[in-house]
């Protein structure tokens, strides 16, 4: 079994994964919008350049993600994408990237568990836990 977060966003889904490759050294392997597909005529004509479907591997992982139909998008709560690094600096790096223009709930520092732990919403509403 492999069990992968699917995270929906309210149209900005290709920012979003474009935004994680960068910061998390992902590589897109598909992005694909409404548009050429049957579920365009299911969408308005100005939602169908929005992605039906994205998947992203991430070293041995993988993130999908979709953009949620118009006024179905919900903001996300109950979970947040755990990222587990081996080395503090990368973790905090990489905590302090997802961090730019999102909102900060706990900083990066040295826990009783961790080198280095932080928790923050990016700037696409997404949760994220940094640990180390």
């Amino acid at each position: 079994m492999q069990m992968n977060p699917y995270l929906l966003f309210d149209g900005q889904c290709e920012a979003a994964f474009r935004f994680y490759e960068k910061c998390l050294g992902g590589k897109i392997e598909a992005m694909m919008p409404h548009e050429g597909t049957p579920a365009a005529e299911h969408v308005p004509a100005e939602w169908r350049s929005k992605i039906l479907h994205a998947r992203m591997v991430i070293g041995d992982q993988v993130l999908m993600a979709s953009d949620a139909p118009p006024g179905r998008q919900e903001k996300p709560q109950g979970f947040s994408v755990n990222l587990g690094f081996k080395d503090p600096a990368e973790a905090e790096r990489t905590f302090q990237v997802l961090a730019e223009n999102g909102t900060v709930q706990m900083p990066f520092q040295k826990t009783f568990w961790s080198a280095g732990f932080g928790m923050l919403v990016d700037r696409f509403g997404i949760p994220w836990m940094v640990n180390s």
